[in-house]
């Protein structure tokens, strides 16, 4: 056999291997992004209903064009605390349903359609160039992926073409007919879709050497074991993302590979006790729905076994969280997602930046709350003539701090992603959110160091005062309250009754200091606690402006 031919041969391979996983990508990434909110609301609406978590996952992935960055992104929201164990498994299994897809559009390639399939390309290519509007070009992009993928089918398929490359092909088809071993064809799907990371891309090359008359394995049930083994092989990406995750986030790809490993058994179980199924299956039901055509019966083998596992697995959830409970202990002390303060922002969800960004934008809320606590705390102490909360609130000031940094950076990686203008719009805001977080911390030290003079100097200060005082921050605990709602479910509706609220603030600290000063004419109040009273009244007041501007961010995002 020529040098040439088999260099040739194995140049189309890998070319055509390249066109298809760009153009997968390509389409993965545009499809991702016209559908930026509808990712968002959807992995959101899972709550505790397993069909819906099945249904997400499937919807998702076909989104995406890719169960590994499906369950990857399901690892970063457990790791995140923002999905629970229970509801990752439905949507693994949805997953698993929507990878399928692939070989569907695969298989299109053995129609006479697919020549005009490749045009797509060159459309996508046209109307990004000559559209100014942003939704028109991702619908571009998402043809031009779809035209790269049968391009890269079509080289694929001429590589393997018996008529051009004969004594090559005929290496080829006899190596895969004489590996006859289905335990052996397991491994082979398995390794492969572990290299390329991609299990649909795997059965997609398992439709093309179809295509090119290759039977694997030597019978018709031989390519069953390559599929059933890339559907293992698919859980490798995952289990790498899982590592240095929380304890939950690796249980959540342990699932993964329990429920993919689990179907895999119970179909190789019925593939070799029964020697009938894979024939029968191809006679009775492949050949009557899909006559003639190996492609179609590959793709809707595929879809079959993934569709059955979940069938049976799904009534058994919980079961699957029971076992990967135990199998991955917790360890005594060890924090939950939810008994941290705030997940540190999981690179994982980087894959889909509408859904990092959602993330993100829960965190922060979580971090808003925490600095609100932190001014709770301080107030409070001034109360209570309490010194010793100084050390607690700028501990917690370095927390703020140390988590602001980590948004930034997280927020600069987003930046670096092709996002929507609305998402740009977002990351610029929440920049502006992240400093207004500080500020309030910042305030709240101020706070404890008036305490400090409070105590120190023996200050003192009337009751009918201290009234007042509590008068104002009650105002200022309803107004975060307004706004953390305005600020988390992005409702303008609230920004009237943040805005009357934040006017009857500024009103207060008015009269506030109106009153104090009357009193000092009136010799009711000692000189030496103005310092502390105008500070500490204008400090509250700067910290509901802050408040306020939070609420507002909202606005920038329109």
């Amino acid at each position: 056999m020529p040098v040439t031919e088999v260099l040739e041969t194995v140049m189309l391979l890998l070319g055509g291997l390249g066109a298809f996983l760009a153009g997968m990508e390509i389409m993965s990434e545009s499809m991702s992004r016209l559908a930026h909110g509808g990712l968002r609301r959807m992995l959101n609406k899972t709550a505790g209903n397993r069909f819906a978590g099945v249904g997400i996952g499937a919807a998702v992935t076909m989104i995406i064009q890719s169960s590994s960055a499906t369950t990857v992104m399901v690892v970063g929201l457990v790791n995140a605390g923002i999905l629970t164990l229970f509801q990752a498994t439905a949507i693994i299994m949805g997953a698993n349903i929507g990878t399928t897809i692939t070989a569907w559009i695969a298989s299109l390639g053995s129609l006479d359609v697919s020549a005009f399939l490749l045009l797509f390309a060159v459309v996508g290519v046209f109307m990004k160039m000559l559209s100014k509007r942003e939704n028109i070009k991702l619908i571009g992009d998402t043809l031009t992926g779809i035209g790269l993928v049968f391009v890269g089918l079509s080289v694929m398929s001429s590589a393997m073409d018996p008529d051009l490359h004969p004594e090559m092909m005929g290496v080829i088809k006899q190596a895969l007919e004489v590996v006859k071993n289905p335990f052996l064809l397991l491994l082979i799907g398995a390794v492969a879709t572990g290299i390329i990371q991609s299990s649909s891309a795997v059965t997609s090359i398992v439709v093309v050497l179809a295509t090119s008359g290759v039977l694997i394995g030597g019978t018709g049930d031989g390519v069953y074991y390559v599929v059933i083994g890339s559907n293992i092989g698919t859980c490798v990406t995952a289990l790498l993302s899982s590592i240095g995750a929380q304890p939950n986030a690796r249980r959540a790809a342990i699932i993964h590979l329990l429920f993919n490993c689990f179907g895999a058994v119970i179909f190789t179980i019925f593939l070799l006790c029964w020697g009938w199924f894979g024939t029968s299956f191809q006679d009775v039901v492949l050949n009557v729905i899909f006559p003639e055509n190996y492609q179609f019966q590959i793709a809707f083998f595929h879809t079959l076994f993934n569709v059955t596992c979940t069938i049976l697995f799904l009534p058994f959830a919980k079961g699957f969280v029971w076992l990967a409970n135990n199998l991955l202990r917790s360890k005594k002390g060890e924090p939950t997602p939810e008994e941290e303060l705030i997940a540190h922002p999981d690179e994982r969800l980087l894959r889909n930046p509408s859904v990092g960004l959602a993330y993100l934008y829960q965190e922060t809320g979580k971090v808003f709350a925490f600095s609100m606590e932190t001014l709770d705390k301080a107030f409070n102490a001034f109360l209570a003539k309490d010194t010793s909360v100084s050390q607690s609130v700028n501990e917690r000031n370095g927390e703020i701090a140390q988590m602001s940094r980590q948004e930034v950076a997280y927020l600069v990686k987003l930046s670096a992603n092709s996002l929507v203008m609305e998402e740009e719009k977002t990351i610029s805001s929440l920049h502006y959110v992240l400093n207004d977080i500080v500020r309030i911390g910042e305030l709240a030290d101020n706070v404890t160091k008036y305490t400090g003079h409070y105590v120190n100097d023996g200050l003192h200060f009337s009751s009918e005062f201290l009234e007042m005082l509590k008068e104002m921050y009650a105002k200022i605990q309803k107004l975060y309250g307004l706004s953390h709602e305005a600020f988390e479910k992005k409702d303008f509706m609230k920004l009237r009754e943040v805005d009357a609220l934040e006017d009857e603030i500024d009103n207060e600290r008015r009269r506030l200091v109106q009153t104090h000063i009357q009193r000092l004419n009136e010799g009711k109040c000692q000189p030496q606690n103005s310092s502390v009273f105008i500070n500490l009244v204008g400090n509250l007041e700067r910290a509901a402006d802050h408040i306020t501007y939070i609420a507002h961010s909202i606005e920038q995002n329109q």
